[in-house]
């Protein structure tokens, strides 16, 4: 028997070896990034693979499809790399989220972190669908190491997301869920924190994310390195660059204000008067439909109604929409549509004008005008990406065109001017009116439209461009198909927004300084709550009301004696509409109605009803509140007294029942006695009638059970019988009969005939 000699323990060998080859490549890479200058060295590097990164990093880059280095790429990689604070500013399409997240993963790689150390990197963007497009290219690039990596927005499962989060290396996300998870979920441990990145500062800023922002800051702690990219270098920027970084170093535009556009951008404006954007817009897109079309809109309303509008009459390429309120699966689900369309046309507003990489964008078509000069460039950034060929259009009133143009001349930004032939205009006025007249939810898009178009305008800071007042609101309001322009009631502007976020507690006290509540003097009132609840005109449905009752609805009643007074109002009755309330004409029609059979449907209960305010009738429970059903009691008493309470009614209806059918067998006992004492003595009167004795009396016994209070009716001759014994002789010689009308009669005239 040979043993087995048992092999050498090379796992621990391998183990050591691979730790210390890893160890190697790390100094080695490390000795490279300490030794590169980012000024010297810039020119001399091209590619990923020139870059002193892992394999790891480079292969999943390969994978992807990710070769060559872009400018701001070159720039600021190896200077992230170095372990430094980074404020970068770039054109838009020109690859920034490469930029941060490959020095992210290396920085990660380098500090040796695992799935047990907590978070590591927090990447905060201001969309969601660009926090999806940055978490997608992370997965590619990054599918070569151990970290785990994780996904947080609005719209999705909190609890979900608080169960998973504190286990992530890197969280990629918006400001207000980031903040949202800091502050409650349990375990989110940030003391670890290596890198955070805050990718589009400005559009944050821009969007009202400042308080997030701060928030996020303030639970990180200090020694973390800080990756700031914006496409602009705005004043509220460089604030927050103050706050969050440490001895930046500061890469892309110098200028305070300068923006750029790709240079493979044609750039085109048209000058055209407000009611005919819809209709170019139309003749646009019918003259384009092997293209791949991005259309922007100031206002979700806009959007919805440009989509549903122009889907109804098919110009014959997919269409798509895209605005903020939409569900956040509904987003993604067109995100996805649209970027894998070859020819498409999307509706969105500024949702996706920052940071979203559509492929392969054809058109940028502007039809409302952009805030600023920032606005537009991230808008037409959607096309030319990366070097591609694009082509933006601009729509501008005549009242825009000037202010606008010239603030874009002040950016190096100068588009061409556009002549629209007028063969090629189609005016789709008339349908969109026939959409309005026919569909009331068509005409109500339509007027939130317009009314959402005027207080996009309204609110806009820069009042030499944007002139609300000149807009033709009745020119416009027949453009979307709307009989007449809408009444527009538009409150606070930009004061509004202060309103919102301003202390309560501040704008209580400031109201109650100004409208004098408790007034000192003579006439000195205190005023109740009531008072303030009534005095509100928006309250309609409590106020007005009140104000008819005392009649003091804006004018002083002559009628002072009166406690009070109801005006009586004068309401239109159409027959048509009322109820039958006559009674049945037939016997067969009134049986019917008083049958058993018909009544028990109800099981011979009635159902009390009570009204509400709009007088629909309703069971009373319906209208019973919690705290009224609470005040009886407990529910099992009450459900005790309540079966109670009913089977001593049905007792009694019981009780009832049997003597009133005692009495109806009493009385049809008594009626059979006298027609057989009838049939004996042998009245000659009534023997027509009982000639068939067994049906006629079953009859009688039906009725008299049917009505046993009232005296028996008179029995009626039918048709073939008669009691002129006179007409009775002569009925051989000259027949004269009624059309039969039930089996019945036509039976008895059978029996006849032939008897005759």
């Amino acid at each position: 028997m040979v043993k087995k000699q048992r092999a050498p323990r090379a796992t621990k060998l391998s183990r050591k070896d691979n730790r210390e080859k890893e160890e190697e490549v790390s100094r080695k890479l490390q000795e490279r990034i300490d030794a590169y200058d980012p000024v010297a060295d810039e020119k001399s590097i091209s590619q990923f693979s020139d870059l002193p990164i892992t394999e790891g990093t480079l292969k999943g880059l390969k994978e992807a499809s990710f070769v060559s280095l872009t400018d701001v790429q070159k720039k600021t990689i190896p200077i992230a790399l170095k372990g430094e604070d980074l404020l970068g500013t770039a054109k838009t399409g020109s690859g920034k989220t490469l930029a941060f997240l490959i020095p992210t993963i290396e920085i990660l790689v380098k500090n040796k972190i695992t799935e047990f150390d907590g978070l590591a990197a927090l990447i905060v963007s201001p969309t969601r669908e660009l926090a999806v497009q940055i978490f997608e290219v992370l997965t590619k690039i990054g599918k070569y190491n151990s970290f785990s990596a994780g996904l947080v927005t609005g719209g999705k499962d909190l609890k979900y997301e608080k169960e998973r989060v504190s286990k992530m290396n890197v969280l990629v996300g918006t400001p207000g869920r980031i903040s949202q998870h800091l502050n409650e979920t349990v375990g989110m441990e940030t003391s670890n924190l290596q890198v955070l990145v805050l990718d589009e500062a400005d559009r944050c800023l821009d969007m009202g994310f400042k308080k997030q922002i701060d928030n996020i800051i303030g639970h990180l702690p200090p020694t973390r390195q800080t990756l700031l990219f914006s496409a602009t270098q705005s004043d509220s920027v460089k604030d927050l660059a103050r706050l969050s970084l440490t001895n930046p170093k500061r890469v892309g535009v110098s200028s305070d204000q300068e923006v750029a556009t790709p240079d493979s951008l044609e750039q085109f404006y048209i000058r055209i008067p407000l009611d005919e954007k819809l209709d170019v817009l139309w003749s646009f897109i019918k003259s384009h439909l092997k293209s791949k079309i991005l259309v922007f809109f100031s206002s979700s309303k806009q959007v919805q109604y440009a989509y549903e509008s122009f889907r109804t009459l098919q110009p014959g390429i997919s269409l798509l929409k895209l605005y903020g309120r939409h569900k956040q699966t509904s987003r993604l689900e067109t995100t996805v549509k649209f970027s894998n369309a070859q020819y498409a046309c999307l509706f969105a507003t500024d949702i996706v004008a920052r940071g979203i990489d559509f492929p392969a964008i054809d058109w940028v078509v502007q039809v409302d005008c952009p805030e600023d000069a920032a606005t537009y460039v991230h808008r037409v950034g959607r096309a030319a990406r990366f070097g591609r060929q694009g082509k933006s259009l601009l729509m501008l009133l005549p009242t825009e065109e000037e202010g606008m143009l010239k603030r874009l001349n002040n950016n190096k930004i100068e588009p061409k001017l556009m002549n629209i032939k007028q063969k090629n205009k189609k005016s789709i006025r008339p349908q969109l009116q026939s959409l309005c007249f026919k569909d009331p939810l068509m005409k109500n898009l339509g007027q939130r439209a317009f009314i959402s178009y005027y207080r996009a305008v309204y609110v806009q800071k820069d009042k030499d461009i944007f002139k609300v007042e000149e807009l033709p609101s009745e020119k416009y309001a027949a453009s979307l198909g709307l009989p007449g322009a809408p009444k527009i009631k538009i409150k606070g502007g930009n004061a509004g927004k202060e309103k919102k976020n301003a202390s309560r507690k501040l704008m209580e006290l400031e109201k109650a300084n100004d409208d004098g509540e408790i007034q000192n003097g003579d006439d000195s009132k205190v005023r109740t709550k009531y008072d303030r609840m009534f005095e509100r005109q928006n309250q309609t449905v409590l106020s007005e009301h009140y104000l008819n009752m005392t009649g003091n609805n804006g004018k002083e009643s002559d009628e002072e004696d009166d406690f009070m007074t109801v005006k009586r109002k004068d309401h239109q009755i159409i027959e048509e509409e009322l109820p039958d309330l006559s009674a049945p004409v037939s016997k067969r029609s009134a049986k019917k109605a008083l049958s058993k059979k018909a009544s028990s449907a109800s099981k011979g209960n009635a159902t009390k009803l009570k009204f509400d305010d709009d007088g629909v009738a309703h069971a009373i429970y319906e209208l019973e509140d919690e705290e009224d059903f609470k005040k009886g009691g407990d529910a099992k008493d009450q459900k005790a007294a309540f079966v109670s309470r009913e089977t001593e009614v049905m007792n009694e209806a019981d009780l009832d029942d049997k003597e009133t059918a005692k009495q109806k067998r009493q009385e049809k006992k008594r009626k059979r006695k006298e027609v057989e004492k009838q049939a004996r003595e042998g009245f000659e009167e009534d023997s027509d009638d009982y000639e068939d004795n067994d049906v006629d009396l079953e009859r009688d016994m039906q009725y008299s059970s049917e009505s046993s209070d009232d005296e028996p009716e008179v029995k009626k001759p039918k048709w073939f019988e008669t009691n002129d014994k006179k007409t009775k002789k002569s009925r051989d010689e000259i027949i004269e009969i009624d059309e039969p009308e039930t089996l019945e009669d036509l039976e008895s005239l059978t029996a006849r005939l032939l008897n005759g």
